[in-house]
């Protein structure tokens, strides 16, 4: 056999043979003897996805172990989907994508990331989603949970403890009693697993990763498992790491209590147009004074009525000043009398389902207290720090009673790996805080902070000045020579 350089097998010693037999091996592959092997070889059939979407628009099943333990064992589908890059010439490899949650589907977002990408990215990459396995097309889980116990934050409050600590046990039971043989299997680690056998299965030495929220841990953890097969990852509203899962919960809390502030001095700069008050002190006043009230006699809205609690639960609202404030408003004019109003302002939706969040926060780390008393104490201290939200993240959740929580040790995210982190300065969700902690974890990694940007989003959003920064690094592999702040 004549190789690249002009040499001949024969011409070979019997190691240095061994070395280039390894080499011709596609890198695609897993090592020899390692019992994935087979579904690197695996053949994807590629068929349209949808009538009613483009027919460029294909997808397609992988097989994975559902216990990678086990890799001999059962399997599992997880269905993937494609936009070919626009230029076989320029193309640089696949662009893998995740939208957050836990528990978003993600396998219809190459057509919905397609026209939020430039047009020098659409060349280079073919545009790869998936559903995470137990989540939409990829063997979903489900506990046949009620309305209420579909909720993932409940108010802490003395009197209705004792039935919080049976609605999150009732959704532990119910999750376990449903699907608790796959539960202890749903986990990041397991998807970041099924992400590299994706990578395997397409034919591809690496992956370039696009991660939104929940989505930019899952991208952290792939490198961190993976680091020789990570490219190019653009992580969008990242999340810290060291704080999965409960410390993330009760973390949004200080980050709303910074938005509720800054609207509160938005406001009372507005005073002639929302009449809320002329200072901080009187928008913040009357805030609570609704709130009061509601407690008293709930708001009447078009869906029914709020109370305290409710009207609370919409603090993530807060970093969209001009939506917020008219909302308010409203609220304010409803109790007094006036019309009813919308329940809750338009902000991001979330698609994720409850069992897919459960299963991978409960069993993503052993963090979770065991003690109901524990999350007692944490949710009144977490209300006195931070009024408006700190008993929502803090209060006792399922992770409580969770069987199968803890099967893998978490992951550790500490690493060099190139990596972009793109975040709004607002964000409600993932707040700056928490993305500054992910851009500790990942030390090559850089940063750019949209500079009083709203939302829980930045590319996935629209337009914003971090788009130059996410086009030249997707592009040519380059990150920014140090973190930078764009806007304002």
């Amino acid at each position: 056999m004549v190789l690249r350089d002009g040499r001949t097998i024969s011409a070979l010693t019997v190691g240095a043979a061994t070395a280039v037999l390894a080499a011709l091996t596609p890198a695609t592959a897993f090592a020899a003897g390692d019992p994935l092997q087979r579904y690197a070889r695996q053949q994807l059939r590629w068929e349209r996805c949808d009538a009613g979407r483009p027919a460029a628009f294909e997808c397609a099943k992988v097989t994975v172990p559902l216990d990678y333990g086990d890799p001999a064992g059962r399997k599992i589908g997880i269905a993937i989907s494609r936009v070919k890059a626009g230029s076989a010439k320029e193309r640089h490899g696949v662009l893998l994508m995740n939208p957050g949650g836990p528990g978003g589907p993600g396998l219809t977002m190459p057509v919905e990331m397609e026209p939020l990408l430039s047009a020098q990215v659409r060349e280079r990459f073919d545009l790869v989603g998936f559903d995470p396995r137990g989540v939409g097309q990829s063997s979903p889980i489900g506990c046949d949970l009620t309305e209420d116990e579909r909720s993932l934050q409940h108010p802490y409050a003395a009197g209705t403890f004792a039935k919080d600590v049976e609605r999150a046990r009732a959704v532990a039971d119910k999750c376990r009693a449903k699907a608790g043989d796959v539960l202890p299997h749903i986990t990041t680690r397991n998807t970041a697993r099924d992400m590299d056998v994706v990578r395997a299965a397409l034919g591809e030495r690496r992956i370039s990763y696009f991660g939104h929220s929940y989505g930019t841990y899952l991208g952290a953890v792939y490198t961190q498992m993976f680091p020789q097969r990570s490219d190019r990852f653009v992580l969008d509203s990242a999340l810290d790491p060291a704080l999965a899962w409960r410390g993330t919960l009760r973390e949004g809390a200080a980050g709303a209590e910074l938005a509720f502030t800054r609207w509160t001095e938005w406001a009372a700069a507005r005073d002639a147009t929302y009449g809320l008050g002329a200072t901080a002190e009187e928008v913040r006043k009357t805030y609570w004074d609704l709130v009061a009230h509601a407690d008293r006699t709930p708001v009447p809205t078009e869906d029914g009525a709020l109370d305290g609690d409710a009207i609370r639960s919409g603090y993530a609202a807060f970093v969209h000043l001009e939506a917020v404030t008219p909302w308010i408003v409203a609220l304010k004019a409803a109790a007094a009398g006036g019309p009813p109003v919308p329940a809750v302002p338009a902000v991001v939706p979330s698609d994720n389902t409850t069992a897919a969040v459960w299963a991978v926060f409960c069993g993503d780390t052993r963090s979770w207290p065991r003690d109901p008393e524990q999350y007692r104490r944490d949710a009144v201290r977490d209300r006195a720090r931070y009024p408006l939200a700190g008993d929502l993240g803090a209060n006792i959740q399922p992770c409580a009673f969770w069987k199968s929580a803890g099967g893998e040790s978490a992951t550790v995210v500490n690493n060099d790996v190139n990596a972009l982190i793109v975040q709004n300065q607002w964000d409600p969700q993932a707040t700056l805080d928490m993305a500054q902690g992910m851009r500790r974890a990942l030390h090559g990694a850089r940063m750019v902070t949209v500079a009083d940007g709203e939302g829980h989003g930045v590319v996935v959003a629209g337009p914003s000045c971090a788009d130059g920064s996410v086009t030249r690094y997707l592009t040519t592999g380059r990150l920014p020579a140090k973190d930078l702040t764009c806007g304002g």
